[in-house]
């Protein structure tokens, strides 16, 4: 994590929780928001070493950091981190709904389970997680809630039929929380990435990665860095008269 100006400290003051932040999109969102000044919280599912060690990281460059461990499908835990959030840093200003994982199958051999956790995962959990601060930020009168998305919501998959519903639910659910949320001064918009260098990514076959490159008019996936700018973008003043919105970074795939 690089230093910044203070003059580049858009976020000072603001309390950021990152889910699914411990590497990724959601490690490169949590750098952006902490170089902008942002106290963060680094969640991460299980053994919390890859996320203590990056929190480390972020506190010894400056920022204040914490991390939370929680299941974020299960509303106790969700409960529980926002708690020890709010203890450690302050009143959650900033929410980027980031955690996710996919079950990949053609729907004729998916079972039950890999649909249902992939759902719980994406949607409920981004359903749970912004339920969870909606009522401190509405009090507030302002706050910014960040869900990801994916070209996959806008488009649909073959092989991805779980990830693409939960996707065009976490749309849906964006715009169904502005409408909500907005009165109160609370802005909720997403991000749809498209194919990104992470780890997600990088055991796709060849084939694959080759037909992804083709449908894609940049020729290239995406950096995890490319995608946290436009988060940071989202929870900053610059983007105080947006909210419902969805903004595709993908590379022109979803055109």
């Amino acid at each position: 994590m690089n230093n910044t100006s203070d003059a580049n400290k858009v976020l000072a003051g603001e309390v950021a929780l990152v889910t699914g932040s411990a590497r990724g999109i959601g490690r490169a969102t949590v750098e952006a928001l902490a170089a902008a000044g942002a106290a963060v919280a680094v969640n991460d599912l299980g053994d919390m070493t890859q996320a203590d060690a990056f929190a480390g990281e972020l506190k010894a460059a400056g920022a204040r950091a914490i991390t939370v461990q929680a299941d974020i499908s299960d509303p106790g835990q969700v409960t529980a981190m926002v708690q020890k959030v709010e203890e450690g840093l302050g009143q959650v200003s900033i929410l980027v709904n980031n955690a996710g994982i996919t079950r990949d199958s053609l729907v004729m051999r998916m079972s039950e389970a890999d649909f249902d956790a992939v759902i719980a995962t994406h949607l409920r959990g981004s359903f749970l997680c912004s339920k969870a601060v909606a009522r401190g930020m509405m009090k507030a009168r302002g706050g910014s809630i960040i869900n990801l998305a994916s070209v996959v919501g806008r488009r649909g998959n073959a092989g991805q039929a779980n990830y693409a519903a939960a996707k065009a639910g976490i749309i849906g659910l964006t715009k169904s929380l502005a409408r909500e949320l907005g009165p109160r001064g609370v802005r909720v918009n997403a991000v749809a990435p498209g194919y990104v260098q992470t780890a997600m990514t990088e055991g796709l076959d060849e084939s694959i990665k080759e037909k992804i490159l083709a449908a894609t008019p940049l020729g290239r996936l995406a950096t995890p860095d490319e995608i946290a700018s436009v988060i940071l973008f989202l929870a900053s003043p610059a983007s105080s008269y947006i909210t419902g919105a969805t903004i595709p970074v993908d590379g022109g795939m979803g055109i």
